[in-house]
């Protein structure tokens, strides 16, 4: 089989026609969202070609074909986009190898078409990159800098994951991931970055990543990637991110609550939906600021969009503005509904810390009332034994968790799997309720019954979750929770 030429891994100096190979996936819908809106024609194809991405593509006058063939390199475009779902025996991707078309992956075309004119601000990490960066956007906006972005969240402010703007900087959330079949190395090191925002390091993506060492690895090398006059804005309250950062080439500002660094968090008050703290910079008492968000986590990722701001030259005032009329992002602490007292909530949280960070930021934020706990493992590593000891103590501030058992992964041997039964019995030993089902069904089987009114549930996964969120607001109608 021939495989695809590094010859041809380049933009060619004429483009008119682009075709992306995995256009229903979120970041590549959104790629093709702004290389038409740029002005491009725009072609696309995927597996799974249904709504509401097919409706969204649709609308934009985006052609997406429903499955990978040949035919749908024809009329040959001048420029091909692969997706990293796509694999090199994919029967499109082994056509554009022997049509010898010029390519680049998701990252590399976000690089070419809207990074290189811009100044670029990554902000990366193992936890909290798309709360940090929708927050950095989002102020940049308020600032009237009108900042292109590219995130892996929705932002309600723009009800979008992506903005086109004609300022001079670009926000990008920054993954560790891989980029395609033909580049194994991580896609935030095509991000060419200005000023870096690295905000944890933790072991994760067991399916890419041998261990921490080799995450570390990573992180390393994007950090060899700033300029000389860049910056990082480090959370040196992480050993690990102190670690990667140590031989960096240009300044570092550490950020965290320990008072001996750059940038300090400190009195951290929550008050319903607000949440307030004080930034001391140097030592000294800088600012007070606010946000719309629950939990320290989300004070320190405040604090470091507001150390990037500062370096942009905007004023304590603007960065407070920008900060406390931050509307959030859909999946990030969401409530999805409220039926006869009952609160839905709907969160991305997966990896064993998040999981630990927004149960506790919740329950701060809820202190009067029950907090129920839905748990989906669903993510390559989180359906593996990696974590299953990691989890035991993360659901400590949840009243009542039910846990979902994973689908098997293909190729991995029973006793590599995460089991929700042992981590559900773990937990009881704890003293804390829990209780693991086989799917969603028995689920909203089980927690219908126990539900009380004033009862926060909290529904963590990355992905659908089987429509678990409006499915349990329906039931509710019909069944109405106990009285307290």
């Amino acid at each position: 089989m021939t495989g695809l030429l590094p010859s041809l891994n380049k933009a060619p100096q004429h483009i008119e026609h682009i075709h992306i190979m995995g256009v229903c996936g979120t970041g590549m819908a959104a790629l093709a969202g702004m290389l038409k809106a740029t002005g491009y024609r725009v072609t696309g194809s995927d597996k799974a070609v249904y709504p509401p991405m097919s409706i969204f593509l649709e609308q934009i006058g985006i052609t997406a074909h429903d499955g990978y063939k040949a035919d749908n390199l024809f009329p040959e475009p001048d420029l091909v986009i692969v997706g990293n779902v796509i694999t090199r025996t994919n029967p499109e991707a082994m056509a554009l190898a022997a049509a010898k078309i010029p390519y680049l992956s998701f990252p590399q075309a976000i690089a070419h078409f809207y990074i290189q004119s811009r100044t670029s601000l990554v902000v990366t990490g193992t936890h909290g990159k798309t709360t940090t960066s929708s927050l950095l956007a989002s102020c940049l906006n308020r600032a009237d800098l009108d900042p292109t972005f590219m995130i892996g969240g929705i932002v309600r402010e723009f009800d979008s994951n992506f903005r086109l703007g004609k300022g001079a900087h670009f926000v990008s959330e920054g993954d560790e991931y891989d980029t395609a079949f033909f580049d194994k190395e991580s896609k935030f090191l095509h991000y060419r970055p200005d000023i870096a925002i690295i905000t944890s390091v933790e072991f994760d993506h067991a399916d890419i990543f041998a261990d921490l060492e080799a995450i570390k690895d990573s992180f390393r090398k994007f950090v060899a990637l700033l300029p000389k006059n860049g910056l990082i804005i480090a959370n040196l309250d992480d050993s690990n991110v102190l670690e990667v950062v140590k031989d960096a080439p240009c300044e570092i500002q550490g950020y965290g609550q320990n008072p001996e660094l750059d940038w300090c968090l400190a009195d951290v008050q929550a008050n319903g939906d607000i949440t307030r703290f004080t930034v001391k910079y140097q030592g000294t008492e800088w600012a007070e600021f606010s946000v719309q968000l629950p939990g320290v986590h989300n004070c320190m990722n405040s604090l470091a969009v507001a150390a990037v701001l500062h370096r942009i030259g905007l004023s304590k005032k603007t960065i407070s503005e920008g900060l406390s009329n931050f509307g959030g992002i859909k999946r990030r602490q969401e409530v999805r509904g409220i039926v006869r007292g009952v609160t839905v909530i709907d969160d991305f949280a997966h990896h064993p810390t998040a999981v630990r960070e927004t149960l506790k930021a919740l329950k701060n934020a809820y202190p009067e009332q029950r907090l129920v706990t839905i748990f989906e493992p669903r993510t390559n590593s989180s359906r593996r034994a990696i974590f299953q000891q990691d989890y035991v103590n993360c659901f400590d501030t949840s009243d009542l968790t039910f846990i979902r058992e994973p689908v098997p992964l293909n190729n991995i041997p029973t006793n590599e799997m995460f089991s929700a039964d042992k981590l559900a019995a773990d937990i009881r030993n704890r003293g804390v309720h829990a209780v693991s089902c086989a799917d969603t069904d028995l689920i909203l089987d089980k927690i219908i019954p126990l539900l009380q009114t004033t009862d926060v549930v909290a529904i963590l996964s990355n992905g659908g979750f089987d429509n678990i969120h409006r499915r349990l607001l329906e039931k509710l109608k019909t069944s109405p929770p106990k009285s307290v």
